[in-house]
């Protein structure tokens, strides 16, 4: 089922959060703070939001679980940092999917180019999917980056 554009943001105002470590101690991140060479690097304009992306402890959707949260996984290869994340409920179908690419990390956020996918909740059956721009902030002193507006967002 593919929901119209009211639907997709009608699914996304309860937005995917990446619960990320804040301890200053994560220190295998190497070579941020400088910009990349290239256009397809990704752009590391602060290096201790960086490390808190590599030290990342998961991601959760309200809708799944806040007590078991899925994995999130960042890699980097020749400058480019993926993401790839899954939530799965431990007591029903619904399903939670990242798949892409971070284009930047500035002072508290990041900007991730990819597809995320939310399925069989908040009700059996419904599947909301949208690959495009997203930014992820930490806002209001919370300790993770949360999912807000999006660049080309029609909602």
């Amino acid at each position: 089922m593919v929901p119209t554009k009211a639907g997709i943001a009608l699914c996304m105002l309860v937005a995917p959060i990446l619960a990320l470590a804040v301890s200053p101690s994560a220190s295998h991140a190497t070579g941020g703070g400088e910009s990349p060479t290239t256009a397809d690097q990704t752009r590391i304009l602060d290096k201790r939001n960086a490390e808190r992306l590599l030290a990342n402890k998961g991601l959760t959707l309200q809708w799944i679980d806040w007590d078991h949260r899925g994995t999130a996984t960042v890699t980097r290869r020749a400058g480019v940092w993926s993401l790839h994340g899954r939530q799965a409920d431990v007591s029903g179908p619904g399903l939670l999917a990242l798949d892409g690419t971070i284009t930047e990390i500035g002072p508290d956020y990041f900007t991730f180019q990819g597809k995320i996918t939310i399925s069989n909740t908040p009700d059996p059956g419904r599947t909301c999917s949208a690959d495009k721009t997203w930014h992820f902030a930490v806002t209001q002193n919370r300790r993770y980056y949360r999912l807000g507006s999006s660049s080309g967002a029609t909602a």
